[in-house]
């Protein structure tokens, strides 16, 4: 499964655009954002995904979650939100 991480400074609708293509491509993809401006990005990018691929009939559904993952070596917590299609 392809994972797109997701920071503060990320454009929502290019985000939203790579989110569109991989599931149409794979129909699974996950992306990760580690802090509350991340995280907001990440959710808006999930949102404009969904108009994205409705024609396509695809009705994305997210899964958030909590992951630890490693950034120059500190361990952190970062939410994963794993996007597939009902």
């Amino acid at each position: 499964m392809e994972v797109l991480k997701v920071s503060a400074n990320s454009q929502p609708k290019s985000v939203a655009g790579a989110i569109a293509a991989v599931m149409r491509d794979s129909g699974m993809v996950e992306c990760q954002a580690v802090g509350a401006g991340a995280v907001n990005q990440a959710v808006k990018s999930i949102a404009i995904a969904r108009g994205y691929v409705a024609p396509n009939g695809i009705d994305l559904v997210c899964v958030p979650a909590f992951a630890k993952i490693l950034i120059e070596g500190e361990e952190r917590t970062a939410i994963r939100f794993q996007l597939e299609s009902r």
